[in-house]
Order: structure tokens, then sequence, then C-alpha cells
């Protein structure tokens, strides 16, 4: 069943991003920024007009890795504290975000554990870029169609390491495949978020947002780098 649209207004919910050592920075920060933009506190921040704050979705982040005590490091700019771990998670997620980190990456017990928990209660998992290739080590993507990125996802392909449980697509910048949200290159979780809001935000809240980001988002196909993997078998 699809998610009605506009089906998060004036809504409160919790969004978990879960963090890998080295993740790609702009795979976490693009999408957490741009959903971030349509918050109750954004629409407040970016003067919109008074009528819109009821309708805007009050929005609480919570930041997932393996310890408190240690910062994560992304692959640019300052490291992050998570606000809880995979062992003890926050009470409640409505969405999680998983951005790329080394596509090769052994998750830990406690993170799978995590993910293969909460995933029956999210109303949504979000991918971006590599984070898809970790994920599907889980079995969590298994009979989805997803994209990653795919200068990697041929690498991986050509190597014989890519999960077969997995309806992998590289004609697509972004796919909505029931609860599975996933992103292809770097860039591409914007173009996912701006899907995300689209279909879950107010729709004046949406257009204002665009306009003061500036942003133009890009639809799933055609993909103008679909040709990364041309004659490639996934």
């Amino acid at each position: 069943m699809s998610t009605p649209t506009g089906s998060l207004i004036g809504k409160t919910i919790h969004i978990g991003v879960a963090l890998f050592p080295s993740y790609q920075l702009l795979d976490a920060a693009a999408p957490i920024d741009y959903i971030n933009n349509h918050s109750r506190t954004m629409v407040s921040v970016f003067n919109l007009p008074a009528h819109l704050v009821p309708k805007a979705t009050s929005i609480h982040w919570h930041y997932l890795g393996e310890s408190l005590s240690e910062p994560i490091q992304p692959t640019s700019g300052p490291p992050q504290y998570p606000t809880h771990t995979f062992a003890s998670p926050p009470p409640h997620l409505d969405y999680l975000i998983v951005p790329g980190p080394d596509p090769l990456i052994k998750l830990s017990p406690s993170c799978s554990h995590f993910l293969i928990t909460i995933f029956p209660k999210l109303q949504g998992l979000l991918t971006v870029c590599t984070g898809s290739l970790a994920l599907a080590q889980t079995g969590l993507l298994d009979g989805h169609s997803v994209c990653s990125n795919k200068y990697v996802l041929k690498q991986i392909a050509e190597a014989g390491l890519l999960r077969k449980g997995v309806k992998w697509v590289g004609d697509r910048r972004w796919i909505v495949d029931g609860k599975i949200w996933s992103g292809a290159g770097i860039t591409a979780g914007l173009d996912l978020a701006a899907e995300f809001a689209r279909v879950h935000f107010d729709p004046e809240i949406v257009e204002l947002v665009k306009a003061v980001s500036e942003e133009t988002p890009r639809p799933d196909r055609p993909d103008m780098w679909a040709h990364l993997l041309d004659g490639v078998k996934l």
C-alpha cells in the first residue's frame, strides 16, 4: 500500500541516522538538512507564512553508532558523536537513514540486530549511495528493487560480490519500493529527500522549501549516469 500524500502534515516523527566509520558526509548531510528544512522549527526560522506552522512536521533526530564515547569520523568535516548506540537505540523511530560507508564493511552483531529488529517497526528505511550495499548483508533488501552508487556497483558486480537476493537497478537515480527508499550516487540523497518531502509533507511548505533552498529536484529517471553500468550484469 502506498503512503498517502501529506501523511505527515502536522505530525511528530522520530528519524534515526545510522553512522558507520568513514561514512560519506554528503550522503547524510543532504537528506538530513533537506528533510529538516520542512520541520516546524525551520518553517519558523525561514519566516514562512504563519498559517503553515501547524501544518509543518515536528522532527526529532537521533544518531546511532557503536559507542557514545568515541566520535565517528565521516569522509570529511567534523566528527559526529552518536546520541544512541545500536545496542541501546531510541525507544521509538519512524524512519531510518543509512548513509554510505565502505560497501564491503562488515556490520557488527549489535548493528545487524538493531537493523533487523527495527525494520518491521519503521515507516520507511532510506539508504543513500553505498548504504544499500552495506545493508544488503542483513537480508532486509532481498526481493526489493534497489539502487546504489553505480561506479561501486560496477566494481562489486564484476568481483562477483553482489548479493543475489536484491533486485539491483542500474538506470534509476532513486527508487521507492515498499518501505525501502534508495538513492544512487552520493548527490542522489538530495533528490531522494526531495521525493520524501513531496510525498509526506504539506505541499505549500514543500514548494517554499524548494524556493528557499534554490533546489530543483531531479526525477528518478532518466538517469544521466546510467551509462556507468552499460554491459554490467547486476
